[in-house]
């Protein structure tokens, strides 16, 4: 946790500076940290904010650089991996309750973005659960979404 929180402080330091490169390469990391210690932290409510701060930081870095769809993508990203996550019966009780409690602010999160910038596919699959083409589960999109950037949360 600490590897990660040093991380996103620095990136957040150069994304205030406007170092949006490094910031962005700094947040990519901050994010696969969270994402591979998504199931081991001891602290489950840790655990889905870093997921979700990681997430954030990365949309609003897209934000910045006036990509609002791939911001798009990182804020449904995030949004089904805590609705996923919720319902993983594989996950500790902790983890799923952290993760529902915190879907409540993603979603949030992605309402407020579509009034200011509009619909991206992504977001009009992930919210009105349509089927998307390649035949995977209404919500779950198969393709992990590129690397984007940051912003600070």
């Amino acid at each position: 946790m600490q590897h990660w929180k040093r991380t996103t402080e620095i990136a957040n330091r150069l994304f205030n500076q406007g170092d949006l490169v490094d910031a962005r390469e700094l947040y990519l990391q901050a994010l696969a940290l969270a994402q591979v210690l998504f199931e081991r932290w001891h602290d489950a409510n840790e655990a889905v904010a870093a997921c979700v701060i990681s997430h954030h930081n990365l949309a609003d870095l897209h934000l910045r650089l006036k990509q609002p769809q791939e911001s798009a993508e990182y804020l449904c990203a995030i949004h089904q991996r805590l609705l996923s996550a919720s319902q993983d019966p594989r996950l500790p009780e902790p983890l799923r309750e952290a993760a529902l409690r915190q879907s409540g602010k993603t979603y949030t999160e992605l309402l407020s973005f579509i009034s200011e910038y509009g619909q991206y596919p992504r977001t009009e699959r992930l919210l009105y659960r349509q089927e998307p083409q390649s035949g995977v589960l209404a919500g779950q999109d198969p393709v992990i979404p590129q690397a984007f950037q940051q912003g600070i949360h």
